[in-house]
């Protein structure tokens, strides 16, 4: 497929005028002129420079990559139909669909979702736990999830690989936790197939870790997480929060929200994380 320049860059030039800095967590600022969003603003939302976004704008510069042009769709918020319409106008044909091997673009609707709740820890996650976003105090109360790559980019690859995933959590519910991360990877593997991604994290496990191997064995399936999540935190210390999900089932993607019961010690504890979050996340 050949690149449409005039095609991306109006495609570009009216979501960019369509979308208002409040329908992506950004503040409107007192001396707006710009009907829309600005360039600078979506370069940074897409993780690139402003340059080569307005090149692109200005139809021209290089091709885009698939990479650059599913970081700009998801910058901009763009829906699956819209996200496959920018691949094809930069010359890509879109990805498949209804696959966990993929399907890693956020819906807008649980972006918007996400752009609100700056006070609350938050993430949006994969089928297999890989996190694609979190709030600020998200990444104060698990760190940065998202920085991690290949089969770590899954909390359950890790959890069985890693000990300092456990950490973070209560020792009391390690057992359980195993238990319930061998059962979602088996009933994601049965889902998609021997050649997906699920499949090929069991067997990476499988050769890894005794653990796994025991729990695998076991053919357990429906071990579900409770609602109730305890937490062992480095700096605020223990946390009992509320998880509350809610399931994009086009993607398989779910957005995950901790809360705490107000007037409880969790509740202070977790108010104590949003003043302190940008010094605990400095030393991860």
């Amino acid at each position: 497929m050949e690149i449409d320049r005039a095609g991306l860059a109006a495609f570009l030039r009216r979501r960019r005028e369509l979308l208002q800095p409040e329908d992506v967590g950004l503040p409107r600022g007192p001396r707006r002129r710009t009907s829309g969003l600005r360039r600078e603003e979506v370069a940074e939302l897409c993780h690139m420079s402003t340059d080569y976004y307005a090149r692109l704008e200005r139809q021209r510069g290089p091709q885009p990559s698939e990479s650059m042009i599913a970081s700009i769709a998801q910058g901009l918020h763009l829906s699956l139909d819209e996200r496959d319409h920018l691949f094809r106008l930069g010359g890509h044909a879109p990805p498949a669909r209804g696959t966990g091997a993929v399907g890693e673009h956020i819906s807008p609707g649980l972006l918007r979702i996400l752009d609100r709740l700056d006070d609350t820890p938050a993430e949006v996650v994969t089928e297999l736990g890989e996190t694609l976003r979190q709030t600020p105090l998200g990444v104060a109360l698990t760190g940065d999830t998202t920085r991690y790559t290949g089969p770590a980019r899954s909390i359950g690859y890790r959890w069985f690989t890693d000990p300092v995933t456990r950490g973070l959590y209560a020792p009391e519910d390690h057992a359980f936790l195993s238990r319930m991360f061998a059962s979602g990877l088996r009933e994601v593997t049965a889902l998609r197939g021997p050649g997906s991604r699920a499949a090929h994290y069991a067997e990476l496990l499988l050769a890894r870790s005794d653990e796994f191997r025991a729990l695998w064995d076991r053919q357990e399936v429906g071990v579900r997480p409770d609602h109730v999540k305890r937490f062992s935190h480095p700096e605020v210390g223990a946390l009992e929060l509320n998880c509350q999900t809610l399931l994009d089932p086009d993607q398989s993607h779910r957005l995950l929200v901790y809360t705490a019961v107000p007037g409880s010690e969790s509740h202070d504890r977790l108010r104590l994380l949003a003043v302190i979050g940008p010094q605990a996340r400095a030393l991860r």
